[in-house]
């Protein structure tokens, strides 16, 4: 229970049998992973906005970060527990115009939003659970690629995604370079760092560490068992690296939280209070399994393995590139993105949105970032 006192699913995954909502459902069969393990039927669920055109030649992809979804613009209702969250950039009349751009936006795969995931049944019909095995971003853009062939898109017009979504753009970028003339790659990297699989450790640990995880095995537990406490906290640390000091400074400073004396009364101060607020809106929204998959994916990721290195894989990338850093972010630090817009041969250097929302600023300055988008694409 958190501190508004409503209960908490053991797991806020979509289930085979609720609704269906603006999602498409679409089996690309069996997949090989890296690791050796193969899937043996991966579906993919998916959300399209606008017409294709009759020459194919107007698709975009939009991809998702951690606790995203395929739900990009739209309100909430059933089937979708949130509003659309990226309404501001996609949709008619908006940078990426659904009145001229076919726009696909898919869950990830290990998410837990209709995509072939850990609370997705395996072949014995029980959810794949602790058992689902590791991914890695080349898995998961290998998959997308299986959704555009199923769609009919021979190339994309122009992928575009902010962080862990920015790191499957590069990896579709090297991958099948024939298929992307333009890529927007925001707020991300194209090799996870030290620092980064630091900060994503303990969310681990908290996750594992919950005794309502049972090795991954919850689905069937009660409301209020399953693991949404580890669940919370790993938000918490995350959501400290999504935003930056300045912002959680003047915002909160050191005030309490109502009338709760922090001073040894056992109280909260208000940005306390606030991480909690988070933390129990992604338990009621998220599956902690799927939260360890994409994490772990996220800590695989880098464009130049067995490739050269970074440089020379992201050298032979053909597509026109955008790519945006925020200067405030903490967690994919601008420099980041200046090494990626380097060795892009389609890039013009690295356009910095200016916010003290720090990691998060790609959803919230949509001012700075819908020009970008809307001037890259002409």
């Amino acid at each position: 229970m958190w501190a508004d006192g409503a209960p908490v699913p053991a797991s806020a995954a979509w289930r085979e049998g609720d609704p269906l909502g603006d999602r498409q459902l679409l089996s690309i069969g069996p997949l090989t992973l890296e690791g050796g393990e193969t899937l043996p039927d991966v579906t993919i669920a998916y959300e399209t906005w606008g017409t294709l055109s009759p020459t194919g030649d107007n698709a975009v992809l939009v991809l998702h970060a951690l606790t995203g979804d395929s739900h990009v613009l739209g309100p909430a209702g059933p089937g979708h527990p949130t509003a659309g969250w990226w309404d501001t950039l996609v949709g008619p009349g908006c940078p990426i115009d659904t009145d001229r751009y076919f726009v696909v936006a898919p869950n990830v795969l290990g998410g837990c939003q209709g995509t072939t995931g850990p609370a997705t049944n395996a072949p014995d019909g029980r959810p794949w659970g602790g058992r689902f095995p590791f991914v890695t971003t080349r898995d998961q853009v290998r998959a997308e690629i299986a959704l555009a062939d199923a769609l009919g898109v021979e190339s994309w017009a122009f992928v575009v995604g902010a962080s862990m979504g920015g790191m499957r753009v590069l990896e579709w970028a090297v991958t099948a370079p024939e298929r992307v003339r333009a890529l927007g790659a925001i707020a991300t990297t194209a090799q996870t760092t030290a620092d980064q699989i630091a900060w994503a450790h303990p969310q681990l640990e908290a996750i594992r560490s919950d005794p309502g995880w049972h090795g991954g095995d919850y689905y069937d537990l009660p409301e209020g068992q399953g693991p949404h406490v580890g669940l919370g906290i790993a938000r918490q640390i995350a959501h400290t690296t999504y935003r930056a000091a300045v912002e959680l400074d003047e915002r909160f400073g050191r005030t309490p939280q109502g009338a709760e004396e922090p001073l040894g009364g056992g109280g909260r101060y208000a940005v306390q209070s606030y991480l909690d607020h988070h933390a129990g809106k992604l338990a009621r929204r998220f599956d902690a399994n799927s939260y360890l998959v994409l994490t772990e994916s996220m800590l695989s990721h880098d464009v130049g393995r067995d490739r050269g290195g970074v440089e020379a894989a992201l050298g032979t990338v053909t597509a026109r590139a955008l790519v945006v850093a925020v200067d405030s972010d903490r967690l994919y630090l601008p420099e980041q993105s200046d090494r990626v817009a380097a060795a892009l041969p389609g890039a013009d250097g690295t356009h910095l949105i200016r916010s003290d929302y720090g990691h998060d600023g790609f959803l919230i300055e949509f001012d700075q970032l819908g020009p970008l988008v809307r001037e890259f694409l002409g």
